[in-house]
């Protein structure tokens, strides 16, 4: 089972930017970005395959940038530009190729198998 654990939360003022990073223990296709709220759904933010495509969010595009490393095991989160709006429980997340989906990834939380457990990002006005 591969265990994943994220790092680089934090607190920011609005504009501000954080870096998070989110090592596996071992390589599955999909891994991804999450975001959850209390009261609400798991968002997802951004989600990497392992042959580079990124897909994200409609309210991150042109503020965040995720990527992985040449190993396909470690997986980040360049988030700048932060707002308020963007505070949350962040998890990293691991998951298989969707057959469906051309064998690509998909932004829905339900299709992930494997979890970290969160780092806490938080952004004041």
């Amino acid at each position: 089972q591969v265990q994943l654990v994220e790092s680089g939360g934090g607190s920011v003022q609005s504009g501000g930017s954080l870096r998070l990073s989110c090592v596996a223990s071992g390589y599955l296709y999909c891994m991804g970005w999450f975001r959850q709220v209390p009261g609400k759904e798991r968002e997802g933010v951004a989600i990497i395959g392992a042959n580079g495509r990124t897909t994200y969010a409609d309210s991150v595009k042109g503020r965040f940038t995720g990527s992985r490393d040449n190993a396909q095991t470690t997986m980040y989160l360049a988030m700048n530009s932060l707002k308020p709006e963007d505070t949350a429980m962040y998890f990293c997340a691991a998951g298989r190729a969707l057959p469906a989906l051309g064998y690509g990834c998909s932004l829905d939380a339900g299709d992930f198998g494997v979890w970290g457990q969160g780092t806490q990002v938080s952004v004041s006005s």
